[in-house]
């Protein structure tokens, strides 16, 4: 199979290091040669967290270069548009619809981008914005969102249901496999 690139990007404390290891971990499960990488950068205070899984029948490299991402999955909106140029032209991103201002900007020292005309910069690209953690909590835990979103890229992406469900039970704390099953199959069924 070809190799599928995906880029997951948000701010610190989203969990996008778990829900990118679930996707790492599913890839395994199909047998697939999988190669992952992350940056942290100042994540512990609110920083850009990025991180990079890249899987098919040889990978050679966990770096996405620009223009080359098949799914970005975007917990924020600033993030989105950070990384909205890693995404190639017939890919897909999901927005998190939500702002997460990072302390950099509450001392003063970066400004936060225009997100209302995020719209603007997404003119011509296939994208979905959701607000996942209002979803999340209707399923009785906020913290379940990134299964969400896992559940609506799992559709753009070559892995076996049944190998995304195993990772998931894997990967998340035993006592909520349940709602993050549910949150999963929610994001598979939202339309």
């Amino acid at each position: 199979m070809k190799t599928q690139s995906i880029l997951f990007a948000g701010i610190g404390g989203q969990g996008i290091i778990r829900a990118s290891s679930i996707l790492a971990t599913a890839a395994i499960n199909e047998g697939m040669d999988v190669k992952q990488s992350e940056v942290h950068g100042m994540a512990q205070r609110g920083g850009s967290v990025v991180s990079f899984v890249r899987f098919g029948d040889k990978v050679y490299s966990p770096t996405i270069e620009k223009g080359t991402a098949d799914v970005v999955l975007a917990f924020e909106k600033s993030e989105a548009l950070r990384w909205l140029d890693y995404l190639k032209p017939d890919g897909f991103i999901m927005i998190n619809n939500m702002m997460i201002k990072p302390t950099s900007l509450i001392y003063g020292k970066v400004k936060y981008p225009q997100v209302d005309k995020i719209k603007d910069a997404l003119d011509g690209i296939n994208y979905l914005f959701m607000d996942s953690i209002q979803e999340a909590r209707s399923l009785g835990n906020a913290k379940v969102f990134n299964t969400i979103m896992l559940g609506v890229i799992s559709k753009y992406i070559d892995i076996k249901q049944d190998n995304w469900i195993n990772a998931i039970k894997r990967s998340v704390p035993p006592k909520t496999v349940e709602t993050n099953l549910k949150a999963f199959e929610f994001g598979i069924n939202y339309k």
